[in-house]
């Protein structure tokens, strides 16, 4: 299967509003919903003969170019705890570096239910990645200041308040962060996949006495219910040093136990400063457990679970945080999507390591 770039999508596939219209989403990636794909996270990494960097090269990918994700098996990275590998028709690429993604087009809705907001839904991208239009610029928020495509991708959840149709009977969803910085995109319909009100409903609301226990030192996060455990998983908490191997205490995520205080279907995160700092829009299923901040979120921009990879915060993948959320107390509704409440606060979160 031939690699999918971004200047090949670009080219194909974004189109002005009111001017063509662009191809369908499952030619324009050519892939059946049920094949597991992988999209390359990083700026650039290598096809490798064998599962080891040491083995011959066999090309670059990437950003954002699309590959079958055949298998995944166990090589050989010196110096890092995840020695897993994707097999792709092409070679081999560290799994890090790419994230699981699928091709799922989705028919578009062309009215939106009534909520407390006003008309409007919440949905998952449902394809590798959908590009965007700005509906009123100028960009307000740093991501999209510092792109000139701007791209939404597998996995991140938007409201959706706003349906159109061009010249060319193509469908555009306006996308609303409601939590962001006030811009608002439009982007092809079928990309995105309404979340239904029984994907939020709680799971296991009768148990009681339950606690997270999220380990910094092993990266893992367990659930339990009295003394049973009911939920395991890799995740990937805060640095202590940052990528040039520099202390940096203020990464980590701080130990202790504290009560949910807050949750959120979606979210708009920013924090850190120039060089060190991130703008990530879309971040779904986000439970809030620390007053600065610190939550258990999805993660779509890396697949590095088991090593420390955030700025403070509990990196998941998106159907771990997906069932912290609906797991965890307070319960949140579908409208609005968004929950605050006091002391003594709901779940408890026991951050332990050394």
């Amino acid at each position: 299967m031939a690699l999918l770039s971004r200047r090949d999508f670009i080219r194909s596939s974004l189109l002005s509003f009111g001017g063509l219209a662009a191809r369908p989403l499952r030619k324009a990636f050519a892939f059946d919903p049920d094949t597991r794909l992988g999209r390359v996270n990083v700026g650039m990494t290598e096809r490798k003969k064998r599962p080891d960097p040491d083995s011959a090269t066999l090309g670059p990918v990437y950003e954002d170019m699309v590959v079958p994700w055949l298998r995944e098996v166990v090589g050989r990275r010196p110096f890092r705890f995840n020695q897993r590998w994707v097999e792709t028709p092409e070679g081999y690429i560290w799994a890090p570096y790419l994230q699981p993604v699928q091709n799922d087009p989705n028919f578009s809705i062309s009215n939106l239910p009534s909520s407390s907001l006003g008309p409007g839904l919440w949905a998952e991208v449902s394809v590798p990645y959908v590009d965007a239009l700005i509906d009123n610029p100028p960009a307000r928020s740093p991501w999209l200041q510092n792109t000139e495509h701007p791209r939404l991708y597998y996995s991140q959840v938007f409201w959706i308040d706003q349906v159109k149709t061009d010249d060319q009977s193509k469908v555009w969803y306006r996308v609303n962060e409601r939590y962001g910085y006030g811009d608002l995109l439009w982007a092809a319909a079928e990309a995105f996949r309404p979340l239904t009100k029984e994907e939020v409903e709680p799971i296991h609301p009768e148990a009681q006495e339950k606690r997270v226990v999220v380990n910094t030192d092993r990266q893992t996060l367990t659930c339990y219910e009295g003394k049973r455990e009911v939920y395991f998983t890799q995740v990937s908490t805060g640095m202590k040093y940052n990528f040039e191997g520099q202390r940096v205490d203020k990464w980590e995520t701080p130990l202790g136990t504290r009560p949910i205080w807050r949750k959120l279907i979606s979210v708009h995160m920013t924090g850190g400063s120039t060089g060190g700092g991130y703008d990530l829009a879309g971040v779904s299923w986000t439970t809030l457990f620390e007053g600065n901040g610190v939550a258990i979120h999805s993660t779509f921009w890396h697949n590095n679970f088991g090593e420390a990879m955030s700025h403070g915060c509990v990196n998941c993948r998106p159907e771990d945080a997906k069932w912290v959320f609906r797991w965890t107390q307070p319960v949140v509704a579908y409208d609005p999507g968004d929950l605050t409440i006091g002391m003594p606060g709901g779940t408890l979160v026991e951050v332990v390591g050394t």
